[in-house]
C-alpha cells in the first residue's frame, strides 16, 4: 500500500513527520465522533449502538449524513482486523430495522429530518490505519455503498484521513462511462395530473437535447476530477461527493438551465449577475453556498474552475 507522507518545512529545509496508529481503537472514534461533521459532512448520532440481544453487537458509531443517508462507521486499529464484514453484518441490521433508526434521528435531530431519510444509499465508512490490496479488491465486488478511509496520526495536533476506496451502488465503472441521457419520460395520461413533484431523473428525462447534454458535460468533468468521485442521486438533485459533497446539481427544463451548488465560500469567488450568486441565506436543495446558472456553456471554463476549486476543498 502506499504511503502518506507529511513533512515540515522549516526555513527551506523539510522534515519528515513520523506517522502512527491511534494507541487505543477508541482514542480514534471519539475523535471521530467529535468532529463528524467537519471531517466526512454526517451528523453524529450515537455511539456503541447495541444491535439487541438477537445480534449481539455493537455499531461504533452511527450519523446520518448531508444528503440524509444513514452512515455506520466502524474503526479498527490494525490491518488485519475484519472491519468490512463486521460493518456489512451491521448494514444488513440496519436496513431491517429501519424504524428504530428512525426513531433514533428523531430523537436527536427532530422528526422532520426523520421523515426525510434516505434509504436509497447507506454508506458504510470504514476507518483504519491501513488496508490490504485485499480489502479493496473485496469491496470492489461488494455492491453496497462502502468507503475505505486511512488515518495517519502526526501528533503535534495533525491528523490526516484519505480516502483510499469509496464504491456506489448507484455509481460503478460501468455507470460512469455509458450516457447520462436517459430515453423520454413518458407523459401523463390525459386529464390526469401526477400527486408527486417530479424526481430529478424525470425532471432529466423532460429535458431537451441541449440541456440533457449540458448536463452530462458537467457530470462527466466532475467524475473525471478523481478516481474518489462518488455521483449520488437523490430525489431532486444528483450529489457529487468525496468524503462530503462538493457539488449538486437540479435540472430545471422548463427555465432550461442547471443550477450547480458549489462546496465555495461565496465571499471568495467574484460573482458575476445571472451566473453566480451566494445561496447562504436563500434555501434550496442540496448542500454549496455558492449557486451556479449553467444554460450554455459560455461560462463553462469557469464552471469547471470552481468545481475543481470545490473539489479540492472537500
Amino acid at each position: 500500500m502506499t504511503d502518506l507522507k507529511l513533512f515540515l518545512i522549516n526555513g527551506g529545509r523539510a522534515s519528515e513527520l513520523t506517522s502512527r496508529s491511534f494507541a487505543l481503537e477508541r482514542n480514534l472514534q471519539t475523535l471521530i465522533e467529535e468532529n463528524m461533521d467537519v471531517t466526512f459532512g454526517v451528523r453524529y448520532l450515537a455511539s456503541e449502538y447495541t444491535t439487541g440481544k438477537v445480534h449481539r453487537g455493537r455499531i461504533d458509531s452511527l450519523g446520518l449524513d448531508e444528503n440524509g443517508s444513514p452512515v455506520i462507521f466502524e474503526y479498527k486499529r490494525t490491518s488485519n482486523e475484519n472491519v468490512i464484514n463486521q460493518g456489512l453484518f451491521y448494514l444488513d441490521w440496519l436496513m431491517d430495522h429501519k424504524a428504530e433508526f428512525q426513531i433514533l434521528v428523531a430523537s436527536r435531530l427532530g422528526a422532520a429530518t426523520a421523515e426525510n431519510i434516505d434509504w436509497s444509499a447507506p454508506r458504510l465508512i470504514c476507518v483504519a490505519n491501513d488496508f490490504t490490496r485485499y480489502d479493496e479488491y473485496a469491496v470492489r465486488q461488494i455492491d453496497r455503498n462502502v468507503e475505505l478511509v486511512r488515518y495517519r496520526d502526526f501528533g503535534s495536533d495533525l491528523l490526516a484521513i484519505e480516502l483510499v476506496t469509496s464504491v456506489s451502488t448507484e455509481t460503478t465503472a460501468t455507470t460512469r462511462k455509458a450516457s447520462s441521457i436517459p430515453a423520454p419520460l413518458a407523459e401523463a395520461a390525459p386529464g390526469k395530473k401526477s400527486s408527486r413533484a417530479k424526481t430529478v431523473t424525470e425532471l432529466l428525462a423532460l429535458a431537451d437535447f441541449e440541456l440533457a447534454s449540458l448536463y452530462e458535460k458537467f457530470e462527466t468533468f466532475a467524475l473525471s476530477l478523481g478516481d474518489d468521485v462518488v455521483k449520488n442521486e437523490r430525489s431532486l438533485y444528483f450529489a457529487f461527493r468525496r468524503l462530503k459533497n462538493f457539488a449538486c446539481v437540479e435540472v430545471h427544463p422548463t427555465s432550461k438551465n442547471l443550477l450547480v451548488y458549489l462546496k465555495l465560500p461565496p465571499a471568495s469567488v467574484e460573482l458575476v449577475e445571472g451566473f453566480s450568486r451566494d445561496v447562504s441565506k436563500i434555501g434550496h436543495f442540496g448542500t454549496g453556498d455558492l449557486e451556479l446558472r449553467i444554460s450554455s456553456t459560455a461560462n463553462w471554463p469557469l464552471v469547471e474552475e470552481l468545481t475543481r476549486r470545490a473539489y479540492a476543498a472537500n
